[in-house]
């Protein structure tokens, strides 16, 4: 080790030092912050609080007056599969490490590549085969883009498809009313034009991978375009911007309950929580709404069909005498974990095409299910791995080996952790998570080097919003990720609501966020001179000694900037962004990047070597560029990338153990049971788990790439 300690480099022990305690002095005295340029060491996760949601747990009227009948109830409905319209959990796609490790029936074809034949059609897989509904994934379906040379993007291309390997959900049908005893509700199939083998339909799958939920619970926004806002509304994803979507309260127990707004902040796993259980490809029959699933399940048992370990860290002391489910009811849960004024009024609450009104609490079950789900993720807490332990003074974690630690100064060198910062090595958590909080608010945008001389374009700046970048996995054609817009109609992005603004719009920042200019790394004032300029439309509080870069392009200026290919100097890099991922437990989170697109931690680093697979217009050149590691390099960082397992992740160990699972997959031609015009599901059961984890008879979770056949 001492031997690896005299391979800290000066530069890397400064840049840490720059970008740690001494940050906010350089900040104030520096034209723009990008002088630390590699980044510094990622600190430790341990002792790191979950951003709080104001008004939830504490006050003097908290919404949740049992926090931990919540995390219960949460737990509960997570892993229910009557959650589901026909067997699907929330579970279902995040079972494994937090994420989805199934290989059958897990393809999709490109559809928000819209302007192609292919974006509604499966493509021959890169082993030659057919591929499309029922197939099995094969090890050389790997990587979804192939080159010649792994480490040079401009070598032939050998294959590439716009399809992504993501996760199965339900049967395409047509909402009809919910189970009464049973878990599948009634629903009216019709033929699916995609997902179908012969005249059978299989199990529809969405259109981009799915991340691990473990320590999501730090993310500023959710999903990879970020449309789970930060904000909660208690209905759907989009926070503020659903300006119809609100609660409905009593003012006392037992009256009359009106609906009101709510705007719940840091709370993107709530909103998260709002779409999958209606959505038509991963949980719902179509047309299915929150208050028909609290119809359906308030009633029932928790997890009544399914397996409980009588040591469930959770839901253990609340298990049935049989071992299936839990000795209560979730109307029971609710009204323990939440305030009776959400739950114990009187008055209309809508009503069903057929059937009677819903009770207050059927009505206000969207907003019970998002912040329960909310609360028991926010114990998915990965703080234990040996990246986590004790550091020596060149700020070595010491549980790492030689090889390890060596990834690690690479990782650092290679610049990795400008995006990969802070202790969920992700940009994409709540910004004070990795940084001090500024006088000026949370850095939501800023403005980058996108690219440097080095890359034949010239230098460019651009706007950009933290924790997304376009790293060229694919083209930009075929997801616009960041680039796309809410059901609303505005733009996900919120530069591109910032340029919106700029060019006048009073109306323009939908999410209430504050954007100072002074803040950005790279100030209007490096580029554009004075008479192009005029004074910050959302004010210079908070600037301090970076007063002097409070000014933007006039909108006259940018909207002529605007104009020109490539938006001139008002370039902003939001088409085709994603969410940067957190990399922990990201030896079992496979497969990689928005796509699916990579199976193992090799695949992913040969693509961060050559540069990315493609030179999108916005892409992050500073950052992913030729890097040209050599072998060793390469499995130093892998080496590295492991050492961010948790053993408690590896083992599901609490907080990470759970119920029983059985998964429903779509395989073979016969058709099922329950319904003739789908095919037969065969399952993947997955076994209760207590708080002491896996037996070592069954061995510890294992890579994705453990599971694809040759």
């Amino acid at each position: 080790m001492l031997q690896l300690q005299r391979l800290v480099t000066d530069r890397t022990r400064r840049s840490r030092i720059i970008l740690g305690w001494l940050a906010p002095l350089c900040w104030a005295m520096l034209p723009w912050g990008e002088a630390g340029a590699h980044g510094a060491s990622p600190p430790s996760l341990k002792g790191v609080q979950v951003p709080a949601t104001p008004g939830l747990l504490d006050g003097t009227n908290p919404i949740v007056v049992d926090s931990a009948a919540a995390v219960v109830l949460g737990k509960a409905l997570f892993w229910d599969i009557n959650v589901g319209s026909d067997g699907m959990a929330c579970a279902s796609c995040h079972f494994h490490a937090g994420a989805d490790r199934r290989i059958t029936n897990q393809l999709a074809p490109g559809t928000f590549h819209t302007d192609a034949a292919t974006g509604q059609s499966f493509e021959k897989t890169a082993s030659g085969a057919k591929g499309g509904p029922g197939y099995a994934l094969r090890l050389g379906d790997f990587p979804l883009h192939q080159v010649a040379n792994p480490d040079d993007k401009t070598s032939a291309v050998l294959y590439d498809t716009d399809d992504v390997v993501a996760s199965a959900g339900v049967f395409h049908a047509d909402f009809q009313a919910v189970a009464g005893d049973g878990s599948r509700d009634t629903c009216l199939s019709s033929t699916d034009p995609l997902f179908h083998r012969r005249d059978l339909n299989t199990r529809r799958v969405e259109p981009r991978n799915t991340p691990t939920v473990i320590n999501a619970a730090f993310n500023s926004r959710n999903f990879w375009d970020g449309r789970a806002n930060n904000i909660f509304n208690g209905e759907t994803p989009f926070g503020a911007r659903d300006s119809a979507a609100g609660v409905w309260v009593a003012q006392k127990p037992g009256g009359k309950a009106q609906k009101q707004q709510v705007r719940l902040e840091n709370a993107a796993l709530a909103s998260q929580a709002m779409a999958p259980p209606v959505n038509d490809i991963e949980m719902s029959c179509a047309g299915r709404t929150f208050p028909e699933l609290g119809r359906k399940l308030l009633q029932r048992r928790p997890l009544a069909i399914q397996a409980v370990h009588k040591q469930d860290s959770v839901l253990g002391p609340s298990r049935h005498a049989s071992g299936q489910g839990l000795d209560t009811t979730y109307a029971a849960l609710v009204q323990k974990a939440f305030a009776p004024r959400y739950w114990s009024g009187i008055g209309k609450f809508g009503a069903p095409p057929q059937g009677s009104a819903y009770t207050q609490m059927e009505a206000n079950f969207s907003f019970f299910f998002g912040l329960a789900l909310q609360l028991y993720q926010e114990t998915l807490i990965s703080d234990d791995s040996p990246f986590d332990t004790p550091r020596d003074a060149d700020d070595i974690p010491l549980g790492l080996n030689e090889q390890q630690a060596r990834g690690l100064v690479l990782f650092v060198d290679a610049h990795c952790p400008i995006c990969h910062r802070g202790p969920t090595l992700s940009s994409a958590a709540h910004p004070y998570v990795y940084s001090y909080p500024a006088a000026t608010g949370p850095q939501w945008v800023n403005r980058k080097t996108l690219r440097g001389s080095f890359t034949g374009q010239g230098v460019a700046f651009a706007l950009m919003d933290e924790g997304f970048a376009n790293t060229s996995v694919t083209p930009d054609a075929y997801d616009p990720g960041l680039g796309g817009t809410d059901p609303f109609g505005n733009p996900l992005s919120y530069t591109a609501q910032y340029l919106e603004l700029l060019m006048g719009s009073r109306t323009a920042l939908t999410d209430p966020i504050s954007i100072k200019a002074c803040s950005f790394d790279v100030p209007f004032t490096s580029d554009y001179v004075a008479a192009e300029r005029v004074d910050d439309p959302l004010g210079s509080e908070g600037c301090g000694a970076r007063l002097p870069y409070a000014k933007v392009p006039a909108s006259a200026v940018l909207a002529a900037e605007l104009a020109k290919p490539g938006q001139g100097r008002a370039l902003a890099s939001v088409q085709g962004a994603f969410k940067i991922p957190s990399l922990r437990n990201v030896e079992l989170t496979g497969p990689y990047m928005h796509n699916g697109g990579m199976k193992t931690l090799e695949e992913v680093v040969d693509f961060y070597s050559r540069g990315g697979n493609f030179d999108n217009p916005e892409h992050f050149a500073t950052v992913v560029f030729p890097q040209g590691f050599s072998a060793l390099q390469k499995a130093d960082l892998v080496a590295f990338l492991k050492s961010l397992t948790d053993e408690r992740v590896r083992w599901e160990r609490a907080p990470f153990d759970h119920p029983a699972l059985p998964i429903p997959q779509s395989a073979g031609i016969q058709p099922s049971a329950q319904d003739p015009q789908q095919t037969a599901d065969k399952m993947l059961s997955i076994p209760a788990v207590g708080k002491l984890g896996r037996p070592a008879s069954r061995g510890p979770l294992q890579p994705f790439e453990s599971f694809l056949r040759p």
